[in-house]
């Protein structure tokens, strides 16, 4: 029998793109992992596409897991199938344009290969507790980066 997880995630950049972090929080019945980190130069999504990576990625056993967010671009990929899509067609789009974030969205199919995910979509800073601790997390990260590069 798979552990039955919940994962809360949440990214964030300081323009976009810009500096940016991500946020993640792991429970496990009573056990909880915050994980946090980031990139100096990147966008929103791909800091909504990391944040759900490693969170993932931190999973030392195949899962259930229930998957919150606040990521229209990572819920819609996945769930209307466009991410599928992408990758059968050369990870091209329906207009035949490139899709961004190949990089990123190789790692979380291989992610969604290995567990087991139920998404939630939840509105951003609209006071849900998990998900706002995922943002505060995200924007800490960013501020670090730009006080190093002062």
């Amino acid at each position: 029998m798979k552990k039955k997880i919940q994962l809360f995630t949440d990214g964030a950049c300081s323009g976009n793109p810009g500096p940016g972090g991500w946020g993640a929080i792991l429970r496990y019945g009573e056990h909880e992992k915050e994980l946090s980190g980031g990139e100096p130069e990147t966008t929103n999504n791909r800091m909504e596409l990391t944040a759900v990576i490693e969170g993932l990625s931190a999973l030392k056993e195949p899962c259930d897991v229930h998957l919150v967010t606040d990521s229209k671009y990572v819920v819609d990929a996945v769930l209307k199938g466009w991410v599928y899509s992408w990758q059968k067609n050369g990870w091209r789009k329906a207009d035949k344009k490139p899709a961004l974030n190949v990089d990123l969205w190789e790692k979380l199919l291989h992610q969604l290969d290995r567990h087991s995910v139920n998404f939630e979509w939840v509105k951003g800073h609209a006071g849900h507790p998990e998900n706002e601790r995922c943002d505060a997390l995200a924007v800490a990260y960013y501020k670090t980066l730009q006080e190093k590069s002062k």
